[in-house]
């Protein structure tokens, strides 16, 4: 008998694991670490932990998600934060030559 969940796409893939998202997000933040979104556990775990893998199955996911390191997601959310604010000190510039 073979149960495996297949997703269509990462969308339905991120709703599904939405929840554990939201408790670590929720843990995270009672470390003090308020930073740290849902969306960045996730994007974290995308480009650091799951791009090498292959054939990942959702206990595996939840099991990522649920155990990720609390001071590498703060690290990872504050060098996104940093990267969007020279960003955006970039587009200020450019404006102020004309």
């Amino acid at each position: 008998m073979d149960d495996k969940i297949e997703f269509k796409s990462l969308k339905e893939l991120y709703e599904r694991v939405k929840p554990a998202l939201y408790s670590k997000q929720k843990e995270v933040k009672r470390l003090g670490l308020k930073y740290v979104t849902e969306k960045d556990i996730w994007n974290y775990l995308v480009e650091n932990v799951w791009k090498t893998k292959e054939n990942l199955e959702l206990h595996e996911l939840i099991s990522d998600i649920l155990y990720a390191n609390n001071y590498d997601l703060n690290e990872y959310a504050m060098r996104r934060i940093k990267e969007y604010k020279e960003s955006e000190e970039l587009i200020m510039d450019k404006d102020n030559l004309f």
